[in-house]
């Protein structure tokens, strides 16, 4: 790896982390693939898009409840 490393201008580190990820994104070893991390990121920030709007959705069904029930009855 240092020999390696230092041929191609990087660190032995960094190498070896490319080399463990390479090995899981081809199924040699167990862990997260680099595509499943991406969609993992990427539902993630959907999720917390979601909780807000439903957050925001349920302060406006609440504001006009109270603004329903505060109108004056038509006679």
């Amino acid at each position: 790896m240092v020999s390696i490393a230092s041929k191609i201008g990087c660190t032995p580190e960094t190498l070896r982390a490319w080399v463990n990820k390479m090995e899981v994104d081809s199924g040699k070893k167990p862990g997260v693939t680099s595509d499943a991390a991406v969609r993992m990121k990427e539902l993630e920030r959907e999720n917390k898009a979601l909780k807000q709007a439903n957050e925001i959705l349920k302060k406006a069904a609440a504001l006009f409840a109270q603004a329903e029930l505060d109108r004056k009855p038509k006679k």
